[in-house]
């Protein structure tokens, strides 16, 4: 489950309305949206199925019973969601054992807020088994608190696992600063109020009131984060 949160979580930079950062994991820290499609094709052709390339705009982002169910639907494949859940999964975790890429300006990213003492949640749709390997790359120590898709009632795009994460953390989920990567996590963390970096990795995202969109978190700082936010 979600990790607990240490007594200097909840401080706020000097000068700065940020409280807290909360990172989107899949396409945003790690390199992996195509290692969820290289799967759900590699399964679906086992199945007798050739997965259409145009559907990964659709599936990219979301929970899996969505993506999941709308191929099953799509193909008209004979899985139920439960045994394709789990072949979903097993593929990607043996794809991670193999290679986990961070993206671009992660790792750097990470050191930063760690060093400034920013409160930061990973927040993400996928499960807590996948969670906790990527975790191993990542560092735990990074992250004050982690919310994984099935420990929400409502994944993304609800926007349930935000609010459970700026709740977890005692901020104001007005007051912190989303990094996301697909439509789906940006209109999560825009309804449960937060502003928005969108750095898209699969799909093009537009700007919009409450998001900015950058080409790549090499792009994205602390200051950038802070910038975000109206002094009060």
């Amino acid at each position: 489950m979600t990790s607990t949160v240490p007594a200097s979580a909840t401080r706020t930079a000097e000068g700065s309305a940020l409280q807290a950062v909360l990172l989107d994991m899949d396409g945003t820290l790690v390199d992996t949206e195509g290692f969820w499609w290289d799967v759900e094709v590699e399964i679906f052709a086992g199945l007798g199925h050739a997965l259409d390339d145009s559907w990964r705009h659709v599936v990219v982002g979301g929970p899996m019973t969505r993506s999941a169910g709308f191929l099953i639907e799509a193909t008209g494949a004979d899985i139920t969601l439960a045994e394709l859940s789990v072949l979903l999964n097993e593929g990607f975790e043996d794809r991670i054992t193999r290679a986990l890429p961070l993206m671009p300006g992660a790792a750097r990213l990470l050191a930063e807020l760690a060093e400034y003492e920013v409160p930061t949640a990973l927040v993400s749709a996928s499960h807590r088994r996948i969670i906790d390997r990527v975790l191993a790359s990542l560092g735990p120590q990074h992250f004050a608190l982690t919310v994984a898709g099935d420990e929400v009632l409502r994944t993304k795009p609800y926007p349930d696992p935000y609010l459970f994460a700026a709740a977890g953390l005692g901020v104001d989920p007005t007051r912190c600063a989303v990094v996301e990567d697909t439509a789906t996590g940006v209109a999560a963390a825009e309804a449960a109020g937060c502003q928005v970096v969108a750095v898209p990795s699969v799909a093009p995202i537009p700007p919009g009131a409450r998001r900015t969109v950058v080409p790549s978190l090499e792009a994205v700082d602390l200051a950038f984060l802070r910038g975000l936010m109206p002094l009060r």
